[in-house]
Formats: structure tokens, C-alpha cells, sequence
């Protein structure tokens, strides 16, 4: 889901609530602009680092939070005007552990890892299911991808195996079956 609105709440030096206002999000880095510098809350989420990095290049002092940081600042009901002033509110304490931002080189590195995390998980999925197919019809295989792989190719070209894995059974009927 696509941010369109952010929820902006100010805090004083006592913690009261001076500011709270709904703006667009591309109207957020314009507002903060014309801003003197100021300390900047922001749940770490999509399109956090990228604020960040825009909001830091004017001077601001931006900190990131995770979710989970948050929750324990919320008085009441959600909202987003809640959670922003929980934000604003963890943000002011000293102990509090922030996410750094990150650069398009480490985002780009961690969606490679993501992509490639994913990827190994769905390969794993198919050859337990291979092996789980097999063993229906009373082939047995070792667990690991290099036993299914050499496996595989002796098992459909041999003949006398139980399981038949024909043209036809895998694609369909062929055009004399038809």
C-alpha cells in the first residue's frame, strides 16, 4: 500500500501537542523546507528511508523507529494521528534504539538478498515436492537438491520405473490422442 498522506504531529519541550496537521506526501519534504531545523520521528516502513534521506539533506535530524518500538507509546484506539504523536513521543526518549537510514546501494543490496532468500525457498519447495511425488509411487530420494539431481534424469529414462512420465500425462494429450 501506497502512502498518500502523512500524519504530522509536533511536540513542545514539554511534550504537548502544537502541531498536528494531515498533509500529501509529497508536500511533506516541501513543509519541512520551509522549517528551521528540527528533529524528525518517522516509523521505519516503506518509503521511510527514502523521506529520510530527502528530509536529512535539509538539515533536519531524522530518526527511524520500528513498529514494534512504537506500540508501547499508544494511549488509545488507533489512529494515525495516535500513532504519530506515539512516534513523536518515543522519539524524545534517550534510550530509545533507532534504525539507521540507509543508502540506495544498501537498499538495492538487501532486495537482491530478499529476491535471492525467496528464490532458494520456492527451489527447495519444488524438489520437496518432486521428492514427495516420488515417493508416492515408491521411489525414495535422499533430502538435498544434489540427490534429486542426479536422480531425476535416471529415474525418467528408466523404463521399468512405476511412475510414467510421458509427453502426454505432463503437457496434455498428444494430437493421435486426441
Amino acid at each position: 500500500m501506497v502512502r498518500q498522506f502523512f500524519h504530522l504531529v509536533g511536540l513542545n519541550l514539554r511534550g504537548e501537542v502544537v502541531v498536528r496537521k494531515k498533509v500529501l506526501a509529497h508536500a511533506a519534504v516541501a513543509l519541512h523546507c520551509q522549517r528551521t531545523r528540527r528533529m524528525i520521528g518517522m516509523e521505519a516502513c516503506g518509503g521511510a528511508h527514502f523521506l529520510g534521506r530527502a528530509l536529512r539533506e535539509q538539515r533536519h535530524e531524522v530518526r527511524l523507529i520500528p513498529a514494534q518500538y512504537v506500540k508501547p507509546y499508544v494511549k488509545t484506539n488507533k489512529s494515525d494521528y495516535i500513532d504519530a504523536e506515539a512516534i513523536a513521543e518515543a522519539v524524545a526518549r534517550p534510550t530509545m534504539r533507532f534504525v539507521p537510514i540507509k543508502t540506495d546501494d544498501q537498499l538495492d543490496m538487501q532486495s537482491l538478498h530478499r529476491v535471492r532468500e525467496r528464490w532458494v525457498m520456492r527451489r527447495t519447495a519444488v524438489i520437496n515436492q518432486i521428492r514427495s511425488l516420488l515417493l508416492e509411487r515408491g521411489i525414495t530420494l535422499r533430502k538435498g537438491r544434489r540427490y534429486v539431481d542426479a536422480a531425476l534424469p535416471l529415474i525418467l529414462e528408466d523404463a521399468d520405473a512405476k511412475t510414467v512420465w510421458c509427453s502426454t500425462h505432463a503437457v496434455g494429450p498428444t494430437e493421435a490422442g486426441s
